[in-house]
């Protein structure tokens, strides 16, 4: 059974990045590539860690006028990614365009509220509600839009399921018992979110702050 971990390796330093993930290849899922290893290493970068053969998340958060974001992903070519991740806030048109221009066979899931805010935060941009109020918003557009899944919190995941029985989730946040929870705000362990109907858990700090990330992934994968 593939594991359901995503390793998040967000570094701008390719010979780190790669060290990384030569070391959990064998106990992760996939490796999670975000903003600050794209703006630095590009599609160079990415296509030299596919050379690993894991799956890869892009987590790009694209969010523009819908011709944009369809363009920008039109232009990661040749990359694939298994998955790849737009803001669910840009609206259903720029959801339809951006799944439309997405290669065969990637998952384009949308970000619907990120685990660094709180229903506090919410409301300082004029957010109606509670958090789970909004991702059970924003997961019934995504699924009208014809998009494959979510990215939500551990805290969400459930009541997000519940309205998308078919739904890809992707859950961030993730941070195993006993470990720090940094700048996030709404975390969940591991076990606890695929009990709650995670498809995959992002993990990222735990694993590649650890003195040896290859221990640190297999610890993790032993609580599953």
């Amino acid at each position: 059974m593939t594991s359901p971990i995503y390793v998040a390796i967000d570094t701008p330093d390719l010979d780190r990045a790669r060290a990384v993930a030569e070391a959990v290849k064998r106990h992760a899922g996939g490796l999670k590539l975000g903003l600050e290893f794209f703006c630095h290493n590009g599609r160079a970068g990415v296509l030299e860690l596919a050379d690993l053969d894991l799956p890869l998340f892009l987590d790009l958060k694209l969010h523009d006028i819908p011709n944009t974001v369809a363009k920008a992903i039109q232009a990661l070519s040749p990359i694939t990614p298994s998955v790849l991740t737009v803001h669910a806030a840009g609206g259903r048109a720029m959801l339809e365009d951006a799944k439309a221009a997405a290669p065969a066979g990637t998952k384009v899931v949308a970000v619907t509220v990120l685990t660094s805010l709180d229903s506090g935060d919410l409301a300082s941009i004029g957010v109606p509600g509670n958090s789970r109020a909004q991702v059970e918003r924003l997961t019934d557009l995504a699924k009208d839009a014809g998009l494959d899944g979510i990215v939500c919190s551990g805290n969400e995941v459930a009541a997000a399921r519940a309205r998308w029985k078919n739904g890809f989730f992707v859950v961030p946040g993730i941070r195993p018992t006993n470990t720090a929870i940094g700048d996030q705000k709404r975390v969940m362990t591991p076990r606890d979110a695929l009990d709650a109907g995670a498809s995959i858990l992002v993990i990222g700090r735990p694993i590649t702050g650890a003195d040896d990330p290859a221990v640190a992934v297999r610890e993790i994968a032993g609580t599953l």
